[in-house]
């Protein structure tokens, strides 16, 4: 079954795909900052919504609702992926950029818990609630797009160009993070300062939503199967569990790196705020830089095979955490940049590979549900567990489990794709 989309001319063809992937990617930009920023902040938003004698304690307080948002993306996968293999991509595209959009919003305005008590951790919570039902769709379903648009192989290269957006949201998550402190202080930037950046992304989302209003649609009368979505997702069961390892290894290699160090730099090591969202920044520029050279390469090389190498590459860089044990800017830049290249490997590549696994009639569905179980049990899991392995002496144990679950999904991929098969890269 062909994953293009058929026009009137090549020209129009051409013109169409630009304007799709540009509201696209602009969409997934967005809907990363928004999800990104709230794990910057969190040392920030843990004391007014969770006050406790003890500032790591409020932190994490912080953090566990930054994980129950991954805790619901399953369910947002298995509700709004079925729709869209039923109805259609562009208009689940439009609701979950609209969800992230107010929720930010009212992020940004609520009350603390000096003003109404415990309701005001409450309101955090559905807010996040509702953000990880929107993620739970936004990722797998951008990507599963892009591939359907892009013309036969290139798919990785449009893959590629989606992480350069996601990677765009997560940059100016950090920028707009790191500017707001430079220039409100860490005072202010402890107070109210840290509203600023939801106030920012809720605007943006205006933007985004008329963008998206040019999608076209993918999914056409021609591509649904007789058979339900749900018995083809049953059918390739395999390709559904490797991909739930090829997305959470990333996903905790991930969130580790980006909101995990950068948050135990600030609550555990008290290094200075403006200096830790200048690394999470230049992060960010490294992993925006190398996504369409690492889909590039992807189409080049096979992408099953770029996957497997870099995938294995990940196993000895997550150790480089270890080297980051005790205060110091030097060792939290050292760290954060030497594990930037293989990490932006693996998160260009993780989407695609999962998006692979599913034939087109259930690959919403399918991608969604594999992607939300994943970033449930180990993406949101990942900056928490980072944080509280370091405040018990056991930070060691971290990158051994992202070792393990990075050679677990090498295995089960490759197993997925003699026995279950692959149907977009390759």
């Amino acid at each position: 079954m062909s994953a293009t989309v058929s026009l009137a001319s090549p020209a129009r063809d051409r013109a169409t795909t630009r304007t799709a992937m540009l509201g696209l990617g602009l969409g997934n930009a967005l809907e990363w900052y928004d999800w990104m920023l709230f794990g910057l902040v969190s040392a920030y938003i843990g004391p007014h919504f969770f006050p406790s004698h003890d500032h790591i304690a409020s932190t994490l307080s912080a953090l566990a609702v930054f994980a129950v948002g991954f805790a619901v993306r399953p369910l947002g996968g298995v509700l709004l992926g079925a729709v869209a293999d039923r109805i259609g991509r562009r208009r689940i595209m439009l609701l979950s950029v609209t969800l992230m959009a107010i929720t930010t919003l009212v992020i940004a305005i609520s009350p603390t818990y000096a003003q109404i008590g415990v309701w005001a951790g409450v309101i955090l919570l559905v807010c996040r609630l509702v953000q990880g039902v929107s993620t739970g769709i936004e990722a797998p379903l951008a990507t599963a797009y892009a591939v359907e648009v892009s013309p036969p192989g290139r798919e990785a290269r449009a893959a590629g160009y989606i992480s350069l957006f996601v990677n765009l949201g997560l940059v100016l998550a950090s920028l707009v993070s790191f500017f707001t402190s430079l220039a409100l202080g860490a005072e202010a930037m402890q107070e109210w300062g840290w509203r600023v950046p939801f106030l920012i992304g809720s605007l943006m989302g205006l933007v985004v939503l008329y963008l998206r209003r040019a999608l076209p649609e993918t999914l056409h009368e021609s591509d649904r199967a007789e058979t339900s979505v749900w018995r083809g997702v049953g059918k390739h069961w395999l390709g559904l569990l490797a991909m739930i390892f090829v997305v959470g290894a990333a996903q905790a290699y991930n969130y580790a790196w980006t909101v995990g160090l950068p948050t135990l730099a600030r609550s555990t090591f008290q290094e200075d705020p403006t200096w830790v969202f200048a690394a999470s920044t230049g992060l960010g520029l490294v992993l925006l830089a190398g996504s369409p050279l690492v889909g590039w390469l992807a189409d080049k090389y096979k992408l099953s095979r770029t996957f497997t190498v870099t995938r294995l590459l990940a196993v000895p860089s997550v150790f480089l955490m270890l080297l980051y044990s005790q205060p110091g800017l030097g060792g939290l830049f050292g760290v954060i940049f030497g594990g930037s290249v293989v990490l932006v490997l693996n998160m260009t590549l993780y989407n695609i590979v999962a998006t692979s696994l599913m034939p087109k009639y259930c690959r919403a569905t399918g991608a969604a549900l594999g992607y939300g179980i994943a970033v449930a049990l180990f993406g949101g899991t990942a900056s928490y567990l980072l944080v509280w392995l370091q405040n018990n002496q056991l930070i060691w144990m971290f990158p051994i489990y992202i070792a393990a679950l990075s050679l677990i999904s090498v295995v089960l991929y490759l197993a997925a794709r003699k026995f279950s098969g692959t149907f977009a890269g390759e």
